[in-house]
Parts: C-alpha cells; sequence; structure tokens
C-alpha cells in the first residue's frame, strides 16, 4: 500500500488551458460560481503577503471570501494553478518607463531595481519562482518591454530571452539571500560568533586569500548599495559579442 509521501504530483499546469481556454474565468466544474477569479486570487496573494507562502492553502483561501472550498475549484483546480495566478497578478504592479532609454545596460537595471522592490512587497515571490511557472498576459507584457529594451544589443531573440532569465534569476537569489541576511541580522549574538569564527580563520595562516579579502577596505553593507555593485558587475560585465 503506497505511503501518503508516495502520493503523486498533481500534473503540470497547462498554461494554454489558463491563460487562453476556459481556464481563463472558470473550469467550468461544478456549479456556476458567486467568486471571480480575480477575488481570489487578490485573497491568496494578501494571505500570502501577511503570513508567507506556506499559509495559502485553498481551505485559507475559501475562508478569506466567504466561500466552500469545492466552489473555488471551479477557478483553480489546485494549489499550483493558483500561484500562476498569484504570480501573474502581482507581475501587474510591474510598471517599467513607457519606452527604452536608450542605454540598454540603464534599461537593464531599472529593470532589475524594479524587480527587487516587486520582491521586497511580495517577499514569498523569490520562493514561487523558484519553480518554473508560466507567463501570464502580464508577465508577457512585462518581458516585451525588456525584450524591446535589449534590442540594442543586438542579441538575437533568444538569446535576448537568456539575459532576461539570467537578470531575473539573479534578482530573485539575491532577494532570497537579502532575506535571510535579514533575519540574521535580527540575532547580535549569531552575528557576533560569525565574526569570531571569520577572524580566527583568516589569522591562522592557511587562508591568505581570505585574510586579505576581509582586510580591504570597507564597503557599505546596506541592501540597497550591496543590491547595486552586485547588479553592476553582472551587467555590465554581459558579452554581447
Amino acid at each position: 500500500m503506497p505511503r501518503a509521501a508516495d502520493k503523486p504530483s498533481p500534473p503540470p499546469v497547462d498554461p494554454e488551458q489558463l491563460w487562453l481556454g476556459k481556464g481563463a474565468n472558470r473550469s467550468g466544474r461544478g456549479r456556476k460560481p458567486a467568486f471571480t477569479r480575480e477575488a481570489i486570487t487578490a485573497a491568496a496573494v494578501a494571505l500570502a503577503d501577511a503570513e508567507g507562502l506556506e499559509a495559502v492553502t485553498m481551505r485559507r483561501v475559501a475562508a478569506e471570501v466567504g466561500a466552500g472550498v469545492m466552489s473555488l475549484y471551479s477557478y483553480a483546480p489546485d494549489k499550483e494553478t493558483l500561484l500562476e495566478l498569484m504570480v501573474d497578478h502581482v507581475t501587474a504592479e510591474l510598471t517599467p518607463p513607457p519606452a527604452p532609454a536608450g542605454s540598454w545596460r540603464a534599461d537593464l537595471k531599472t529593470v532589475a531595481h524594479l524587480q527587487r522592490a516587486h520582491m521586497l512587497r511580495h517577499r514569498w515571490l523569490p520562493a514561487a519562482l523558484s519553480t518554473r511557472r508560466s507567463l501570464g498576459p502580464n508577465a508577457l507584457a512585462f518581458l516585451e518591454h525588456v525584450l524591446a529594451a535589449l534590442r540594442p544589443t543586438g542579441l538575437d531573440g533568444g538569446a535576448r530571452l537568456e539575459v532576461f532569465s539570467q537578470l531575473t534569476g539573479f534578482v530573485s537569489a539575491y532577494l532570497a539571500h537579502e532575506l535571510t541576511s535579514a533575519q540574521a541580522a535580527g540575532d547580535p549574538a549569531r552575528l557576533a560568533a560569525e565574526v569570531r569564527y571569520l577572524t580566527a580563520v583568516a589569522s591562522d595562516g592557511r587562508h591568505p586569500e581570505l585574510a586579505e579579502a576581509l582586510g580591504a577596505p570597507a564597503r557599505s553593507l546596506s541592501p540597497d548599495a550591496m543590491f547595486a555593485r552586485f547588479l553592476d558587475r553582472l551587467v555590465d560585465g554581459l558579452d554581447t559579442d
């Protein structure tokens, strides 16, 4: 008899059905629902913003909108579909400048700063984006802007898509690190122990490169400054040949 842990995963979300088919409004299962997909998605986003992604369950979302759990399935047959809806819902907030500024590197950095601010507003996004998500209508609109901003690079369309993926992956990974570091900063004892450890290691004579790095002139450790430095190294070092 299979164990609970062996329960098969739900089938992957079909983006064509979700964004272009009947799923764009409701799945057609059961009676006609009394709630809109937009309202249900907004409730799920509010729950994730307040309590984290793990708090988002079909039962909790149903309670938030005052619906029965079964009625939610008319819009989202499972949590994976709901996550797709949530990600695209908040992507509507990403409003880049109406036209590229002319410098593709500057435009790309603007995009990255927009993405970071966006993920700081919705701190569950890095985790939600850690698995492949489809491109809903809002994500497609944002992608279209970025691809246009990258046209002056001379890269072909496939390479420009790769640059966008690389940038988004960097921002998402950096934000996950930034949020973890912010939690650690709230524990002075842990930070003091880490400083003592690195100081001891750097002075043992077996790690000269680390000793030199730790002895370098201090740089700002503010999250904004660190992000800007990391982003500069990434974007300024992109090879378009």
